[in-house]
């Protein structure tokens, strides 16, 4: 499990709920289950019409992938390379048609069968940055589905807290429960904006940048297949891929 989704769900939502006992708000007055009903069924029913159902399986599905993220680990893949270049170096490119029948993942085993086939370096590139680029295209849809989400919220919330308002309107002759009310008609907007910036939007940048750990792997698969393809050395292709590492953790500092 992701801990720091854990722990950035806990302090977001405790930290709303804990400022609001801070300044004396009783608790009860923050669960509206008519609030809810509007804004999470106003947000994922716009949703819904905005996306396919394949697309909307999909990030139900990816609820997964920001609660137990895959770990893509860089420096593995470049010790697989790495042993995949040495082989080749020592008992030619047809010995590592023995290793693609083990390899368990299908991207790097499709890349090994290309190399061993004999294509040409330029178009075995060209292949696989095809798959690449569908693999993004679709991958990055469940987290458009959150943004999206993420983007009617606030809106839907301000709409409960319309309705909300036109109810305690239709009431004025019992002014004694006017302030209750409008109290609960802007709980509706809390709900909205919470449901956005506390979940969907989040949810999305997890995705993403999963995603892009995970296109950073394969990006360094092609190169390495390329360089083993054409025959470097074992120890110049391990400090190219190491280059993808560095320029990964710049990106993260800035």
């Amino acid at each position: 499990m992701d801990i720091a989704t854990i722990i950035g769900l806990v302090m977001g939502f405790g930290a709303v709920i804990g400022g609001a006992l801070i300044e004396g708000l009783h608790l009860g007055a923050l669960i509206q289950p008519t609030a809810a009903l509007i804004v999470l069924g106003g947000t994922f029913g716009a949703a819904f019409v905005s996306y396919p159902m394949k697309t909307i399986i999909g990030a139900v599905k990816d609820i997964r992938k920001v609660l137990f993220p895959a770990q893509h680990d860089p420096e593995k893949v470049i010790k697989e390379i790495i042993g995949y270049a040495a082989k080749a170096r020592r008992n030619g490119l047809i010995s590592l048609e023995q290793e693609a029948q083990n390899v368990k993942d299908a991207f790097t085993k499709k890349g090994i069968s290309l190399v061993v086939d004999g294509i040409d370096p330029q178009k075995l590139r060209e292949t696989l940055e095809i798959e690449i680029a569908y693999y993004e295209e679709h991958s990055k849809q469940s987290a458009e589905f959150f943004e999206a989400a993420g983007g009617y919220a606030p809106t839907i919330g301000i709409i409960g807290a319309v309705l909300g308002l036109i109810h305690v309107m239709a009431n004025l002759s019992d002014s004694s429960k006017l302030g209750a009310g409008i109290a609960v008609a802007f709980v509706a907007t809390i709900y909205g904006l919470m449901t956005a910036n506390i979940v969907c939007l989040p949810f999305g940048t997890k995705i993403k940048h999963g995603i892009k750990e995970e296109l950073i792997c394969k990006n360094m698969i092609i190169e390495g297949l390329i360089a083993i393809q054409n025959g470097e050395n074992p120890h110049f292709i391990e400090q190219k891929l190491k280059a993808f590492i560095q320029e990964g953790d710049e990106k993260k500092g800035k």
